[in-house]
């Protein structure tokens, strides 16, 4: 049934216009529809309310600016304005999925979430959001790795490669279900997990012991290994590193068996170049049977190369060696198209004045050329302003969680071509677990809901206490118990056995009924 919400006053412009509204059930950002003597239903968007006093009746308007109706595959704007007085209705579902460009199918599509203020399950075609470059970009708390870990889920459901460079350690929990049934059950999602489909691999195995050792191939090119020994060389020690790369040159080698090469030369000069390559051999980076760019880029895989607990050199260096092998093998077609995700961004490919790192300049390159050659980057940070700012404006998909602070602000608003004051505003406005999204992906920016996780995030999950013995809890329940049933133990006859397994036998069928319930209202993936 259309709902009449009020009617046009005042001056009508093509993209922009006032409503006086019947009714005050309407919110800032819902879609309303107007009927067009020449190009039919035409959708837009309230984007501000205001009430006042005028002889002595309350008056309730809004501010209302055009979206658009579908023309073949475009959305065009009326080249003539809106009738004064024309009726205004709230819009339906179709018309919001067609002319906001969301897929009514959640099958092979990215399922984000839900769109703010209307039950309508937002759908994006995978090659739009993520072909041309994806930031996700948030205060501290917002809900931002939270997000990347619903989009991670999704990429795997469609069988993208994935290569996730996780300096914190925060992404290995998509092996493990979600019990946030609650949270499932109002996004139609069912827990699950992603265990066959990740492999991860670590510089640091004590720290991360479900992690396999992180092997990187020695290998380099004379550039690569200027680049990557941490001291500024010479001419002639830069000669020297060519001579001993000329030597090992289609031979396996290793570190080692460059140091020895420098070392027979015995050059004076030769010694910085030694301690430089020492200095990557002791990093334990290179130890070991090294990762084939097969092992990191497989269809279907998410590879988490967990950084937890390595040195920011380090770090460094390992993004730079990964990234830097992966681009140059998929400029030379060696590679199916895949997504490499950057977590703390900003720490890679710092904006000029934040500092230099060794990963800067080959990211700058990533995200100016790899989408040419199917290396889809994805930049993902809590502070935008210390983002290189041209790597930013590269990613053609934002999406933009709660932020505040003026800064990040105004990086956010350099990248994205036509923003607005009213998106600022927005942006400051979201709740945790908002986004606003911008991109090819959708016709306008819209503000989305993101869904419910189904793996567990790393904030739920349950840590056991080593400081108290688990024998201790189980004595501490029974104790509870005991004087329930029992007021004279010496004399008591009751089983307590016998009490336990009724209590456990009365859980379970909590537990079931709770397992019903859930398979009612989670249902397959269907069509909107």
């Amino acid at each position: 049934m259309v709902r009449f919400i009020g009617s046009i006053e005042g001056e009508v412009k093509t993209t922009c216009f006032s409503i006086l509204l019947s009714t005050s059930d309407v919110e800032k950002g819902s879609f309303v529809k107007i009927n067009h003597e020449a190009y039919g239903w035409v959708l837009a968007r309230i984007d501000g309310l205001k009430r006042y006093m005028a002889d002595g009746d309350e008056v309730l308007m809004a501010d209302a600016k055009t979206i658009g109706y579908k023309d073949k595959d475009q959305v065009l704007i009326p080249k003539s304005p809106f009738k004064p007085n024309e009726k205004v209705y709230a819009a339906d579902k179709e018309l919001i999925m067609e002319v906001m460009g969301l897929s009514r199918f959640r099958s092979k599509n990215i399922y984000l979430g839900i769109l703010e203020g209307h039950d309508i399950p937002v759908y994006l075609d995978i090659g739009k959001t993520i072909g041309k470059h994806v930031s996700v970009l948030a205060k501290t708390g917002a809900g931002k790795s939270y997000t990347v870990a619903v989009l991670l889920e999704e990429l795997l459901k469609n069988n993208i490669p994935i290569v996730v460079i996780d300096p914190h350690g925060e992404y290995s929990t998509l092996r493990d279900e979600n019990d946030d049934f609650d949270r499932m059950v109002e996004y139609g999602v069912k827990p699950k997990n992603y265990a066959n489909k990740i492999k991860e691999y670590a510089v640091n195995i004590l720290i991360n012991p479900d992690a396999v050792k992180l092997t990187l191939n020695p290998k380099f090119n004379l550039q690569e290994l200027i680049d990557i020994i941490p001291m500024k060389l010479t001419d002639r020690q830069k000669s020297l590193l060519y001579e001993a790369l000329k030597r090992l040159e289609h031979k396996d080698y290793t570190i080692k068996d460059l140091i020895n090469v420098v070392k027979m030369e015995g050059d004076k000069s030769g010694w910085k170049v030694i301690s430089g390559l020492e200095t990557l051999r002791n990093s334990g980076i290179f130890d070991g049977r090294p990762l084939t760019q097969e092992d990191i880029v497989r269809e279907g895989q998410a590879t988490i190369i967990n950084l937890k607990g390595a040195e920011p050199q380090i770090q460094e260096l390992v993004i730079t060696k990964i990234a830097g092998d992966l681009f140059n093998s998929a400029k030379i077609g060696e590679l199916p198209a895949f997504f490499f995700l950057v977590e703390e961004a900003h720490n890679f490919c710092p904006e000029r004045g934040f500092g230099d790192v060794l990963s800067s300049a080959l990211l700058r390159n990533i995200a100016s050329e790899g989408r040419k050659f199917g290396f889809h980057l994805c930049v993902v940070s809590q502070r935008p302003a210390r983002v290189d700012k041209n790597v930013l404006s590269q990613c053609n998909t934002q999406i933009i969680l709660k932020v505040n602070n003026p800064n990040d602000l105004r990086a956010i608003s350099q990248s994205i071509e036509g923003f607005t004051s009213g998106m600022e505003t927005d942006i400051k406005q979201l709740s945790v677990g908002q986004a606003l999204l911008v991109g090819e992906c959708v016709e306008q920016p819209i503000t989305v809901n993101i869904r419910a996780r189904e793996t567990r995030h790393k904030s739920s999950v349950k840590v056991k206490d080593k400081t108290t013995p688990p024998i201790e809890e189980k004595k501490g329940l029974r104790d509870k118990i005991k004087p329930i049933f029992i007021k004279d133990e010496s004399h008591d006859k009751i089983n307590l056995r016998e009490i336990e397994k009724t209590l456990k036998k009365k859980a379970k069928k909590e537990k079931t009924t709770k397992d019903k319930l859930v398979s009612i209202f989670l249902k397959d993936e269907d069509e909107v």
